[in-house]
């Protein structure tokens, strides 16, 4: 099977090539342009510009250049940007005059936002929500199935169905991913929790605990299981002594008891939450050795 290509930065973004491999497509050419022709589009999915690293691409700007032209559609004597806003920034923050600008002609407006949308996506300049937005437009704005999105950024429909469901977090969480707070690892963890103050609560103490995101997994799992729906379950398959066991187990504790019998024997699995917990129990266990 024919793997499908997926058309990120790669080694283009680092390499210059005499001719950029847009270049081949119909009415696209590359030309330096003054700083001051270029504007920014304010369609464009991404939002957020990080100072301190739109900084530091400016001093790579200023040692090397650019090495990957500004992708751009011709408005009258002005150029709107489809891709590259980041790199129009810093190159005004290095005091650059002109840029290499790949212009893109005769593109009218829905094909035009269509092209700024796939080209960011692509080229992997968005933040998870910033992508995931991005593939909300291309859904419900042209009409495309999920399909149909991964088709035109060449990713699998998997990566775009969990992607666009990080747009169903609470907006506390989604500030947190833009701020770099919580990862999408951990923001995908979050979404098999049932309601939103569960998601709240645990991105918190993720945030707070400094969890990583195998650990928050762990911690969803536990709530999951400890459902009220999963809890109601549990206890219509188990006698009623084995059930008065846990809650009075629960409540000497403190924390979640579960009691799994098998026909010789079984376990008793006690789950704790941080690491204050755990030594709380470590020492009702065990007595310090004098």
């Amino acid at each position: 099977m024919t793997k499908k290509p997926v058309l990120g930065r790669g080694l283009s973004a680092l390499i210059p090539s005499s001719r950029p491999a847009d270049a081949d497509r119909i009415g696209a050419h590359v030309q330096m342009v003054e700083l001051d022709r270029l504007e920014a589009n304010q369609k464009q999915p991404r939002k957020n510009f990080d100072e301190k690293g739109l900084a530091e691409l400016a001093q790579s700007i200023s040692e090397t250049g650019i090495l990957q032209p500004i992708l751009a559609t011709r408005h009258g004597d002005r150029f709107r940007i489809l891709a590259g806003e980041r790199r129009f920034r810093a190159a005004a923050l290095a005091g650059l005059q002109r840029v290499p600008v790949l212009v893109r002609e005769g593109l009218e407006d829905r094909d035009e936002i269509l092209v700024m949308l796939i080209e960011n996506i692509q080229r992997r300049d968005l933040t998870p929500l910033e992508e995931a937005e991005a593939f909300r437009q291309l859904r419900d704005q042209f009409g495309m199935t999920q399909e149909g999105v991964a088709e035109k950024v060449g990713k699998d429909r998997a990566t775009v169905a969990n992607t666009l469901r990080l747009l169903k977090l609470p907006q506390e969480i989604r500030t947190a991913l833009e701020e770099g707070l919580l990862s999408a690892g951990h923001a995908r963890a979050l979404l098999a929790l049932p309601s939103a103050a569960d998601q709240e609560k645990v991105a918190r103490e993720a945030i707070k605990e400094g969890l990583s995101v195998r650990l928050t997994e762990a911690r969803v799992a536990a709530l999951t299981k400890d459902s009220p729906a999963a809890r109601k379950k549990r206890e219509r398959m188990a006698d009623p002594d084995t059930r008065d066991a846990e809650r009075r187990l629960e409540r000497a504790l403190s924390t979640k008891v579960e009691i799994r019998r098998r026909k010789k024997g079984g376990e008793v699995r006690i789950t704790f939450f941080s690491e204050d917990q755990l030594i709380g129990l470590f020492e009702r266990f065990v007595k310090e050795e004098g």
